[in-house]
């Protein structure tokens, strides 16, 4: 047994094993606590179990995976668990009872909520971030915990001197603190404290217990959770889990046979006796890769080390291989069970700093310890107050005297020991150093990760190790190049890639793993151990050539850092460019910092530290205090004659008395040109015309819908509809040149015309009320643009904030500072204030080029709601037809990376070098201040070699020459004097007015005031220039206006100038295309934000002409005498190109660069430039370029000019000279970049991202952990959108610098009223009234013009018009009367099917206030109305039945009305919730003005969505009983669109009916309706004939009413002027509805609207005629007529003619008239015809919906009515031959009218008794048709009329036997032939029950 693996018993551990387990048993809640030596033995099938199951633990829970070491005994669950450890605290076993601890009961009438005080406040954490809390002084925000709310975090004001230190110690005894809610104060006892803020604990309070963390607020200002509060030393106490979760040890299994390794057990020095302490160990062997695999793959700061292979493997085979995978430490809780002692203690990492924070690089002073700061904004971080102990070190005199630069201490791994853990005490010369806890804070990101990996749902996996991560650092150092900066966030990556293969590794060892009795190790990669990493430390940093230094600690860091002080100042260190602290105890975890001593990573390392308003104080100090003058005083010597000024005023006065003559000549001459030759002319010179682009347009049309769908979504309260105008406010920051430049787009754009916001001759004054600038008078503007959208609720106002991502401090952080800073946060209390929020009448528009700046887990931005600029290409095909492409980030870096020698992107490697031996001579000083004096010495030494003095070419650089002498030059090659514009970028205004003042010094010196200008550009004034340069620009921009001064620097084109643009960041000022250099090399300490970088290089971002390639440059433009310029400049203006198959293709001529920016250009992989490097798109260059072909992007902007011709350059001068314009719009500018920012442009890491991608987004953002999204290309342009309320409506867009936003939210404005006036806008038909030449004609007319409502006497005598007018029936068949005329001409030919509603005319009519309207409108009027709002419960609705027998049905009819409870006040109940019983009607004689009497039934189908049944506008508000007729299967979707409307649900046999049976069954249900309320009412004394008979049957297409106004020339004169105008329906129909005598007529009806109606149609007031679509109908009078049932098409024609036939009077209201919406869904369009057979595509003829009886013809599914009516309507002339076009001789049609088609004419005649006929004594018919004849038709009715010989008859049937009873009953076969060929029915199946119809010629 001993000697076998399966059983070997471990007595070299058996004393650890024996102490875990008296541990073990201690705290276990087992009863029986497993036997000692069962712990002691493996079993093999055990072990086998264990690792089947990968991570997860054992069923018999006897052992845990081996994979977590450090977790095996918890199972699992998280380490830092605080309910268990409260539980664990009471001492309590499983079985014994509890004993509560005795709660005093609360006050009566307290509140007693979980989170709540006392007092009622809330106190949760989620609920308070936000809230301003006053904490007095001495006191801290702390997070109490609350057993009840376990995910909550109690809010509390507690004195600090209650609470500890960083060691656990010196927190006085008791309690004092505040409730944060009520504001009560002075509890001094936390029993009492408890109690009121309800924590309702089971135990005796105790504040170590409960008081948790303290909190801290952020950069947003939110207060969050903060480090842990560090009660008795805890954060030092290992990660031990319960034994209650795993009972037993965790040993490791062994790699094979073998000794194993031991592990020492002493007890810890410092630490209570009897402890047993195991060795640190590493974690284990899965949880690290091999050193290769985490750091071959890394590319540091943008290089590959050569060196890092063999290191790598070096390293390796030094490691020896581990015997285990680790062993549980455990540091043991004290000997006695106490309380306090938990252990699932929380860890260190928990307890650190908050990552980030406002400054987010803020350093801290050297002499405090490391102290957690608050995520704030400035110098009142708050503070913790953590003692530390120990010695303190002394920082030596003079330090940075020795050094050259004041060294930067990084903080790095603090151990949990007692002793150690904190950062050494400085003293001394305190300001030669700086201490950040930045590395720190990044190690902490990096152990986050896993915790972050498990929360999205993987299983749990063991962070880096901290010896992992120390070492990795080391190898990160080692391999940055002498001129590379450590950036944190390569360090995060590399740490990320670590752990990420360290995971994919464990993975697939266990899923790939083949089936073997004994598994190999999980990984071959060996766990670094405290005790080697020093060694490999320093193995590491021996290959480097002493950059990197390793100091190995004995016991502390103050060891090291004193000796690395030594050093320092015994120079031996000159070399080392960071040194390493390692203090790696024997029984402790490791400590260590690290220094950055190289000169140049110090000095920048130590300034990217400051915020930028301490950068921009500092620099102030330095010029103020006078620390610049040694260095004024350097540089004044560094010219031939010793000293720079001298030589400057003796070139002045040996020169000018020849540069005035010379100039005075110039100038005569060219005035005399200007007398005989006219002007000067530049082609090339002209103004970009203000028009918008395709893009633009395109984007505008994108935000435009992404609104729409805002709108439309059913959470948002954006109603457009309700808007009638649009009116908006551009915010932009405080730059007066911004606001110069967006007050001149805004005007010259039209949109305030457009907008109907101001009239044509507006001033300036007018157009600066719609642009704000963001300044201290901001505010009252702001107040005026708030109360404007209060005022004007049918305003839709848009906000745009424009440069969205300055400012992004919220207000909480304002109210810290107000006093120091009142801008801070102005954007925040402004845009996001609760007015803005609230109002439904504004959107927010935020326009960023640096989206990812906004994207914070705090936004108020949807990530739904951005909407990016869109690609100018997609699969190579140009998607906008642009004259001009765009030239932004990513084409710069393509070009750059083209291998061309003069690429785009440059740096100047003679100014960088000085800058860095300047740098040493001058340590005090900032470099910006270093960097600013030596760039304008080298423009002041080039515009003197330039101007005569060429010994001063040694004393400038090559590219600064180059500037200078093309900026002098490009005036001479132009006849007018156009120039080019150099941009010289000085983020520092103090340093941008002395590189100002000293530039123009040098140009008076050298007479060159009037060949170019200086301007001074700072955000805070306007733009100065000189006279001589206005009078230019005026003559060259043709401006007569004498008070005229350029305002924008789009102004400036073609001006020769410098402009020292100045200002901490750009705001979105727009650049001319004379631009032709970007001068960057001065923003050196902000290029290490990626918000920053981006916005200075996107200053050079161009459009460039696509019409033709770009042209090389003027040879003339090079200092031909200069033999080393002729190396760099030749090419500098010739086209740029790109790297072909052939070497030869290259320009010969390099450009002499170091290594670095070859390795940059030309070493790049195509997979890193295929990812693209920034935001912006770049192309793939997959293969070479055929000159001058064009090269789109994956995204396309802009393109990649031609290969340059080796003849262009080597060739001849061109002909004459060339304008700096002409080259200018064909190419992009120059950019000039620092070292450093440029590796960073042109660099990638190893997966192919650009190296800046991993930036830091803006100062005013941290990183919320290790992972990161991907800001790559596709972030390009975004628009962030918002609309008030709950701020989910706020769009964001971004876009890409210099791309056009403006005119593209300018025209998104401009559609976007378009879109509201279109929205209040619908599509009505307009047409012409049809058959007005075959009118009625009548001698009577109705002469009483004027009278309000009809005579009936008079209005009796009036005729009968059967003439259709309405135009909808175009294509129906002209109804004949015995007044029309014999001979009509033809009316044409009938259109196709398809075409009937396309050839409708319409037009665009605008919504008056009392139009109909379909469910997309919303307003605050009819919310309630529509049962839609956000305070109003959906509407409950209860379905009821309603029967009643009808005997032409055959059986009784029963339909369902579903009432919403809103509206069951308009029926009667048996009682309440009963049976229903009838629906209440009015009385005849009611008089009221506040209801409508007669009911509103609407039949509609297939139009839920847009129906018109949202009456509440056209009502006026009026009470009305409107009922939707629906069919059963569409029940549902009507009830959901219209919850609040009573349905009507026809049954379901008429589900395939067509509208007749609705107007049926509509009017039925109304007769038996008014019969019940008859017999009701009868009972309450009123009479039968006084209930109100009438209903509205309205089409759902009704939009809108008008009314006609007469205005009479006398007394009953026909002689008028009218006028029409729009009324509300409540009008017509109480006016109709208060007609003397109404109850005598049958139908009322309106006109239909055109815009063509004509006097004569209005004259007579009343007609008796047809009425369509909306009638008034009394069902009393027409209770015997019918509609059909059957019918689909002219139903309602055919009812008329009943109603007139029958006797009873139709009146059409002439002065009144109706539009219909033109609606293309539902209604009769919703009945398809198509064939039964499934898979049948072939459309469905006309002709074939009939066939022979007992065909084999393919059946249809389709109603046989509709089959019959389409049938008829197209093909009738088959039945009919003699009809067709035969109008004096029409069709005979008994009973019923069907549409025979426009060429036939019919003549309806009824057969009932009594009837109104037409005579037909004198009319000889064509044919006869007889369909569906009852019993009122007999054969003498036939014999009446009479027939043309050949006849035709159609008799219609249900069946074939009802065809023969028919023919035999009327005796047709007297008069009549018929053939057996003769008989057809419609195409349906027997099932479908065809109708059948039988044919017969007259004989």
């Amino acid at each position: 047994m001993g000697n076998s693996y399966a059983g070997q018993l471990k007595t070299t551990r058996f004393e650890e094993v024996l102490h875990n387990s008296i541990e073990a048993s201690l705290r276990s809640n087992n009863l029986v606590p497993r036997p000692i030596f069962s712990q002691l033995y493996l079993e093999a099938e055990q072990h086998l179990a264990s690792l089947e199951g990968a991570f997860n633990v054992v069923a018999t829970g006897r052992f845990c995976s081996t994979s977590e070491p450090e977790r095996s005994c918890a199972c699992g669950s998280r380490v830092d668990n605080e309910e268990e450890e409260e539980e664990g605290e009471g001492g309590l076993e499983p079985n014994s009872l509890p004993n509560p601890y005795q709660l005093h009961p609360p006050p009566e009438g307290c509140c007693t909520t979980d989170g709540f005080c006392q007092a009622g406040k809330d106190l949760r954490l989620v609920s308070v971030s936000n809230e301003p809390i006053d904490v007095p002084a001495g006191f801290l925000l702390v997070g109490a915990k609350s057993p009840s709310l376990p995910d909550h975090l109690l809010v509390c004001a507690v004195d600090k001197r209650f609470l500890p230190d960083d060691n656990g110690h010196n927190a006085l005894l008791g309690f004092s603190g505040n409730c944060v809610g009520c504001g009560k104060k002075g509890f001094c006892y936390f029993t009492e404290f408890s109690n009121h803020i309800n924590l309702k604990l089971t135990t005796q309070p105790k504040k170590q217990k409960h008081l948790k963390y303290y909190l801290v607020r952020n950069a947003q200002g939110t207060l969050t959770r903060g480090p842990l509060i560090c009660w008795r030393g805890s954060d030092f106490r290992s990660r031990q889990t319960s034994a209650s979760s795993c009972s037993s040890s965790l040993f490791p299994p062994l790699e094979g046979p073998g000794p194993l390794a031991t592990f020492p057990s002493e007890p810890t020095p410092g630490a209570n006796p009897g402890i047993l302490v195991g060795a640190p160990q590493g974690g284990s062997a899965s949880d690290h890769p091999s050193l290769a695999a985490a750091v071959g793959p890394a590319v540091f700061n943008g290089k590959e080390s050569p060196k890092h292979q063999p290191l790598a493997k070096n390293n390796l085979s030094a490691l020896p291989r581990p015997s285990a995978l680790g062993i549980l430490s455990n540091a043991g809780p004290p000997k006695k069970r106490h309380k306090g002692w938990s252990p699932e203690s929380p860890s260190a990492v928990d307890g650190g700093f908050p990552q980030g924070g406002g400054d987010r690089a803020k350093y801290e002073s050297a002499g405090l310890p490391c102290v957690p700061q608050a995520a704030l904004v400035g110098p009142a971080s708050v503070t913790f107050p953590i003692v530390a102990s120990g010695e303190p070190v002394s920082v030596p005199d003079n330090l940075l005297k020795i050094c050259k630069a004041k060294p930067v201490i990084f903080k790095g791994k603090y151990s949990r020991m007692p002793g150690h853990g904190h950062f050494p005490y400085l003293c001394g010369n305190l300001s030669d150093v700086v201490v950040s806890p930045l590395l720190h804070a990044c190690y902490q990101n990096s152990q986050a990760s896993s915790r972050a990996y498990e929360r999205l749902g993987a299983s749990a996996v063991q962070p880096i190790s901290e010896e992992m991560q120390l070492l990795l650092t080391v190898y990160y150092l080692v391999q940055l190049a002498a001129d590379q900066v450590p950036l944190m966030e390569d360090l995060e990556q590399i740490f990320l890639r670590s752990w990420r293969e360290s995971h994919l590794t464990e993975i697939r060892q266990y899923q790939q793993a083949p089936p073997h009795p004994y598994p190999p190790t999980p990984s071959a990669a060996v766990p670094v151990t405290s005790a080697q990493l020093p060694w490999l430390a320093g193995l590491a940093a021996s290959s480097c050539n002493d950059s990197v230094h390793v100091i190995e600690c004995a016991y502390s860091l103050a060891e090291g850092l004193s000796e690395m002080f030594r050093l320092l100042v015994e120079g031996k260190l000159a070399k080392t460019n960071y040194v390493v602290i390692i203090c790696a105890c024997r029984n402790a975890a490791i400590d260590s910092c690290i220094a950055v001593t190289g000169k140049y990573q110090a000095r920048i390392l130590s300034e990217s530290l400051l915020t930028p308003a301490e950068y921009q104080e500092e620099v102030h100090y330095e010029l103020v205090t006078g620390k610049v003058d040694s260095l004024g005083a350097f540089f004044s010597t560094l010219c031939p004659e010793g000293d720079i000024d001298i030589l400057l005023d003796k070139f002045h006065q040996e020169n000018q008395g020849h540069i005035s003559s010379s100039v005075t000549a110039t100038s005569v001459t060219k005035a005399a040109s200007l007398d005989v030759n006219g002007p000067p002319v530049c082609t090339s010179y002209s103004l970009e015309p203000h028009g918008i682009r395709p893009f633009q347009l395109a984007v505008a049309q994108k935000l435009l819908s992404h609104v729409c769908s805002i709108a439309d979504s059913s959470t948002q309260n954006l109603d457009l509809g309700s808007f009638e105008k649009v009116d908006f406010l551009i915010c932009i920051p405080p730059s007066e040149v911004a606001y110069q430049q967006t007050l001149f787009r805004v005007w010259h754009s039209g949109v305030l015309l457009e907008l109907g916001l101001e009239k044509e001759h507006m001033t300036k004054q007018r157009v600066e009320q719609y642009v704000l600038k963001l300044d201290t008078e901001a505010q009252t503007k702001f107040k005026v643009f708030l109360q404007n959208s209060f005022q004007n609720p049918h305003t839709l106002f848009v906000l745009i904030h424009d440069h969205a991502h300055w400012d992004l401090v919220s207000s909480a952080v304002h109210n810290l500072y107000s006093q120091s800073d009142p801008s801070v946060g102005l954007v925040d209390r402004l845009l996001n204030c609760r007015e803005v929020k609230e109002a439904p009448n504004i959107v927010t528009l935020h326009v960023t080029s640096f989206p990812y700046a906004l994207q914070t887990q705090h936004t108020l931005i949807s990530p739904y709601n951005e909407i990016h600029w869109p690609a100018s290409y997609s699969n190579g095909v140009d998607l906008y037809h642009e004259s001009k492409k765009y030239f932004g980030l990513s084409e710069f870096i393509e070009a750059t990376q083209s291998g061309h020698s003069l690429p785009l992107l440059r740096y100047d490697s003679s100014f960088e070098a000085m800058v860095t031996a300047l740098g040493k001579r001058f340590p005090r000083l900032h470099s910006s201040v270093i960097r600013t004096f030596v760039l304008v010495q080298h423009y002041a030494a080039a515009m003197m070699a330039v101007s005569g003095l060429p010994q001063m070419k040694n004393y400038t650089s090559v590219e600064t020459l180059e500037i200078t002498q093309n900026l002098l030059n490009s005036p001479k090659q132009c006849p007018c004097g156009h120039g080019l514009m150099v941009l010289l970028r000085v983020p520092c205004s103090p340093l941008a007015a002395v590189a100002y003042e000293r530039l123009a010094h040098v140009r008076a010196r050298l007479a060159l005031e009037e060949h170019f200008e200086i301007i001074l550009g700072n955000p805070s004034s306007g733009i100065t220039v000189g006279k001589h340069f206005v009078k230019q620009l005026k003559m060259w921009q043709n401006i007569d206006d004498a008070e005229w001064r350029p305002q924008t620097y789009l102004e400036l084109e073609g001006l020769p100038c410098i402009l020292i643009f100045s200002g901490l960041d750009p705001y979105g000022e727009s650049l001319p295309r004379s631009l032709r250099y970007c001068d960057l090399r001065l923003i050196n300490s902000s290029c290490l934000v990626r918000t920053a970088l981006e916005q200075e290089l996107g200053l050079a971002a161009y459009f460039v002409s696509s019409e033709a390639p770009l042209e090389k440059g003027a040879r003339n433009e090079a200092l031909e005498s200069d033999a080393e310029k002729l190396s760099s400049t030749d090419n500098e203006d010739e086209e740029l190109g790109t790297e072909g198959s052939n070497s030869e293709k290259r320009s010969p001529v390099k450009r002499e660069r170091s290594c670095s920016h070859d390795s940059a250009s030309s070493s790049l992989s195509s997979k890193a430039s295929g990812k693209g490097p920034w935001v912006l798109s770049c192309s793939c260059l997959g293969s070479p370029c055929v000159p001058g072909e064009k090269l789109r992007g994956a995204e396309g902007r802009g393109y990649l000019p031609r290969e340059v011709d080796r003849k262009d350059w080597e060739g001849e001068k061109p002909q004459g000279s060339q304008c700096a314009l002409t080259k200018a719009s064909r190419q992009p500018p120059v950019v000039f970049l620092p070292k450093l920012a440029y590796d960073m442009v042109m660099s990638t890491d190893g997966s192919g991202l650009p190296k800046a991608a991993s930036l830091l987004p803006s100062h005013s953002v941290t990183w919320a952990g290790s992972f990161r999204p991907l800001l790559s290309k596709t972030m390009t342009a975004c628009l962030l959108v918002c609309t008030g309320s709950n701020s989910k409506r706020q769009p964001s867009w971004s876009w890409s610098e210099g791309i056009g936003k403006t005119g593209a939210y300018l025209q998104f404005l401009s559609i976007l009223s378009r879109m509201l006036i279109r929205l209040t806008e619908v599509d009505v038909y307009d047409e012409e009234e049809i058959n007005v030449n075959v009118r009625e004609e009548s001698d009577w007319h109705y002469v009483q013009v004027s009278d309000p409502w009809p005579d009936l006497e008079l209005f009796k005598k009036m005729p009968f018009d059967y003439i259709i007018h309405d135009p909808k029936y175009e294509d129906a068949s002209l109804i004949c009367s015995h007044h029309q005329g014999i001979k009509i001409e033809d009316r044409g030919m009938s259109r196709k099917p398809e075409d009937l509603f396309v050839r409708r005319q319409t037009a665009r009519m605008r919504l008056s206030q009392y139009a109909a309207y379909n469910t997309y409108h919303h307003c605050e009027q009819c919310h309630q109305y529509m049962g839609f709002h956000p305070h109003y419960q959906l509407y409950e609705s209860t379905l009821h039945a309603f029967a009643f027998s009808y005997s032409m049905l055959g059986e009784e009819i029963q339909l369902h009305f579903i009432i919403p409870k809103s509206k069951e006040h308009h029926f009667v109940f048996s009682h309440p919730g009963g049976q229903l019983e009838s629906m209440r009607l009015p009385l005849v004689t009611d008089k009221s003005q506040e209801y409508i009497k007669s009911p509103t039934f609407t039949p509609t189908t297939g139009r839920h969505e847009h129906g018109l049944f949202n009456l509440y506008h056209a009502m006026d508000g009026a009470s009305h009983l409107h009922v939707l007729v629906v069919k059963e299967y569409e029940m549902a979707v009507y009830k959901k669109y219209w919850p609040n409307h009573i349905m009507l649900v026809l049954p379901s046999i008429f589900n395939s009916a067509g509208v007749g049976a609705a107007h049926f069954l509509i009017k039925e249900l109304s007769y038996h309706n008014l019969e019940l309320e008859r017999n009701r009412q009868e009972e309450l004394g009123i009479k039968p004939q006084d209930i109100w008979p009438f209903i509205v049957i309205s089409d759902d297409s009704c939009v809108m009413w008008n009314v006609v106004d007469v205005d009479c020339a006398g007394e009953r004169s026909r002689e008028f002027s009218w006028s029409e105008r729009n009324v509300s329906l409540k009008h017509i129909m109480q006016h109709i509805e208060a007609s003397p005598d109404i109850t005598h007529y049958a139908l009322i009806g309106l006109r239909k609207w055109s815009s063509k109606t004509r006097g004569s149609e209005v004259r007579e007031p009343f007609s008796r005629c047809h009425v369509h679509d909306f009638v008034i109908l009394n069902v009393d009078l027409t209770q015997n007529v019918q509609y059909n049932q059957n019918r689909f098409l002219c139903d309602d024609v055919d009812f008329n003619l009943r109603v007139h036939s029958a006797g009873l009077l139709l009146c059409r209201f002439n002065r009144f008239s109706v539009m219909e919406q033109q609606i293309a869904v539902g209604g009769h369009r919703s009945f398809h015809i198509t064939s039964k057979v499934s898979d049948s595509s072939v459309a469905i003829l006309p002709a074939q919906y009939i066939c022979a009886p007992d065909s084999k013809h393919t059946f249809l599914a389709a109603p046989a009515q509709l089959l019959l009516e389409k049938f008829l309507q197209h093909h009738s002339h088959r039945f009919f031959p003699l009809s067709l076009r035969n109008h004096a001789h029409p069709v005979l049609s008994v009973d019923c009218y069907l549409n025979l088609g426009p060429q036939m004419s019919v003549c309806y005649v009824s057969s009932r008794p009594h009837s109104l006929n037409i005579s037909c004594s004198d009319l000889v018919f064509s044919g006869l048709l007889l369909y569906l004849c009852d019993s009122f038709v007999g054969a003498s009715f036939l014999k009446k009329f009479h027939f043309l010989k050949g006849a035709t008859l159609c008799v219609i049937c249900q069946d074939r036997n009802s065809l023969r009873q028919t023919v035999v009953r009327l005796e047709l076969e007297d008069e009549w032939q018929f053939r057996l060929r003769d008989e057809f029915q419609t195409a349906n199946a027997k099932e479908d029950r065809p109708l059948f119809f039988l044919t017969g010629r007259h004989i």
